[in-house]
């Protein structure tokens, strides 16, 4: 059985998938029809139903319940690992500062989006930016201040750039729970027998790839390709932790505190979906 399979290039995710997608264990039948994306682009798919198992951010998730349900292998959580809004110069973080500045977001659908929403409600003059070309449009004055998340989190200082609040930090402090990014997410009209396999296969995969660490393999190289090994290493360390082998109560419980964020964020009135987030 072939199934559709998107995630995004950077090097926890491909980490993750390498010995899946490479066959590096044993895929128990199933072959992979894999694409690499930039995490908005799956977004975008994902309201679409366009692949069968795809990376995601939460958002999008909450939006897509009818199609998919999250996978408890693969997810990025976890603490001190949320976007940053950061700028050219040093300035404050007060709302009606902030508020008066124009925001690059990676994205309308990501949970940067959604955390910078949470800490400035009433900032709207925002630009959905490709989350690689940010830094840049900081630094060229296209815009005032940027989110970014990834690797730009290692890389932002050394560009000179200033970092106004700690989206991440501020979710912890006011939430009391790990910060859910991004998960796997796989078609809910799929076999359950199926849906198990790959979320075994997948766990599989992250399970062989951190018997091997610290060696770094080429598949994750050859796609961090102006990254250093150093910067691929903290990337990998930031984002790939115990949750993502398993989700587990606490991964569960933060990831259902921000589907109750987000609904009041987006202002809907109605009893918590009925619709299971997470397979059995």
């Amino acid at each position: 059985m072939k199934l559709t399979l998107g995630f995004s290039p950077c090097p926890n995710d491909t980490y993750i998938f390498d010995a899946l997608v490479n066959k590096k264990i044993d895929t128990e039948g199933l072959d992979f029809d894999v694409v690499l994306e930039d995490v908005e682009t799956l977004n975008r798919w994902a309201l679409e139903g366009k692949l069968d198992i795809t990376k995601l951010s939460f958002p999008a998730f909450f939006q897509s319940l009818e199609k998919y349900i999250l996978l408890n292998s693969g997810s990025a959580l976890g603490k001190g690992v949320g976007p940053m809004l950061i700028s050219k110069e040093l300035i404050n973080n007060e709302q009606e500062i902030i508020n008066s500045k124009t925001i690059a977001i990676p994205g309308e659908n990501t949970t940067a989006h959604l955390l910078f929403s949470l800490a400035y409600p009433s900032a709207t003059n925002k630009q959905f930016t490709l989350f690689s070309k940010i830094e840049d449009a900081v630094i060229n004055g296209e815009v005032d201040c940027g989110v970014i998340i990834h690797e730009n989190r290692f890389t932002y200082q050394s560009k000179g750039l200033k970092k106004i609040i700690d989206l991440g930090e501020y979710w912890e402090t006011q939430q009391k729970v790990p910060i859910p990014l991004g998960g796997i997410a796989i078609k809910r009209n799929l076999p359950h027998a199926i849906i198990k396999k790959v979320n075994r296969l997948i766990k599989s995969s992250l399970e062989f790839a951190n018997k091997n660490y610290p060696n770094i393999p080429p598949y994750v190289k050859q796609h961090s390709q102006e990254m250093s090994e150093d910067v691929m290493r903290q990337h990998i360390q930031l984002y790939v932790n115990d949750y993502s082998i398993d989700l587990g109560k606490d991964g569960k419980e933060a990831i259902n505190v921000l589907f109750n964020t987000f609904k009041k964020i987006r202002n809907i009135n109605r009893e918590e979906n009925s619709t299971a987030l997470f397979i059995d």
